[in-house]
């Protein structure tokens, strides 16, 4: 992995209330690594209550191309997470969008 070409990017968002996950950490981070001349998630993490959701939401975002697959990964989301962490979750990875967007700019 050449690391001059991947860069890190994170986004938080607030878990709603009553969640387990928001008794444990009351805001939801997602990390994901970038591969910014291919645009592709190399690399996910996220502060969910469980390992099997973190590694599912991971696994949906390895391997897409943050410029590209956006609202087509949201639909997914929306589709395939039933967790209450839905929305921030969809929130977070706009916020990480947003952010690699203005990074690409610069």
């Amino acid at each position: 992995m050449d690391h001059h070409k991947i860069v890190l990017f994170s986004g938080y968002a607030k878990l709603p209330s009553g969640t387990v996950s928001s008794e444990i950490y009351g805001t939801m981070a997602l990390v994901v690594l970038v591969d910014i001349e291919t645009d592709t998630i190399v690399e996910a993490d996220c502060t969910l209550s469980t390992r099997m959701a973190e590694g599912f939401v991971t696994r949906l975002l390895v391997g897409r191309k943050i410029s590209s697959d956006i609202e087509e990964l949201v639909e997914l989301i929306n589709a395939v997470y039933q967790g209450s962490a839905k929305k921030a979750i969809i929130t977070a990875l706009r916020i990480i969008v947003d952010k690699y967007f203005a990074y690409k700019q610069r």
